[in-house]
């Protein structure tokens, strides 16, 4: 890896995030006690260029955003550059270890990004599998007790296994982040029983969804689930519009959030009229 000294002006201390210093609400997303009011965390690779990554992080209105140490060099020109928009938006940074394949290799990176970026949270990631990048549950649990243990506040990238969930748990992590779909798919929710069943089990741990949102809808369906945010970056980083997608990123995450405390209809399996008969005139009744 190249010489990764960061100039101090393009440190991200977290206790600098406007969300820290924000009033308290009772509907905030909480992360290891931290609140957010976006429940939509971005990521900041893949876009055309930085200044149109720093726009679409505004339209989203994120307060959380991710990005790798291992894939965004720092020493090139536009690394620094992205820094310095990441800097300027004042989100809250999510370090994540994209790329590791072994515990070690993950608890270096996050080691290294704690001390650079200035802050004790990491999304934790170890590849199983460099096909559909699924992760190693195996070393990603391992990887999750020692961090734990060293402070940091991990959220860990894992499937819609309920048992990797719960072994995540049992490590320590208080936010959960199973995937929708592989990576950068787009395919939406794959397997909303699996889904489900994680929200229903854990009802008090924050659950974030993860990888695979193509479309605002998933993210709507989503947070219709019970789930507590979203998580993505291709769909908006690879849409033709990324800022007006981020936009409607930010409606559907917040939509289906209020939809959720609303309270959702129950499904029906017959026909029920909208307008009762009682008290209506005989010549509408049919």
């Amino acid at each position: 890896m190249a010489n990764l000294d960061v100039p101090s002006t393009l440190l991200s201390n977290s206790s600098s995030n406007l969300s820290m210093n924000a009033p308290h609400n009772s509907d905030d997303l909480l992360l290891y006690d931290q609140p957010f009011q976006s429940r939509l965390l971005v990521g900041t690779a893949l876009y055309s260029s930085p200044e149109v990554m720093a726009h679409a992080i505004d339209a989203s209105g994120s307060e959380m955003v991710t990005l790798s140490l291992r894939r965004q060099d720092p020493t090139n020109k536009q690394g620094q550059a992205i820094w310095q928009h990441i800097q300027q938006s004042q989100c809250a940074l999510l370090p994540n270890t994209a790329g590791c394949h072994s515990a070690q290799e993950a608890i270096t990176l996050a080691q290294m990004s704690r001390e650079i970026f200035e802050t004790d949270f990491i999304k934790l990631e170890v590849i199983g599998d460099d096909y559909n990048l699924q992760p190693d549950p195996f070393e990603t649990v391992k990887a999750a007790e020692i961090l734990i243990k060293s402070g940091f506040k991990v959220l860990p990238y894992c499937t819609d296994d309920l048992v990797f969930c719960q072994r995540l748990l049992e490590a320590g992590c208080q936010v959960l982040m199973p995937w929708g779909s592989p990576i950068g798919t787009g395919k939406g929710l794959m397997n909303p029983y699996n889904l489900q069943a994680i929200r229903d089990r854990f009802s008090s741990t924050r659950l974030i969804i993860d990888a695979g949102i193509g479309k605002p809808s998933q993210a709507m369906t989503a947070m219709e689930m019970g789930f507590d945010g979203i998580l993505l970056n291709t769909a908006i980083a690879k849409a033709h519009d990324p800022i007006n997608m981020a936009q409607a990123f930010a409606h559907a995450v917040t939509g289906g959030r209020q939809a959720y405390l609303a309270g959702l209809m129950q499904t029906r399996q017959t026909a029920s009229p909208s307008t009762p008969v009682l008290g209506t005139p005989f010549w509408q009744h049919k």
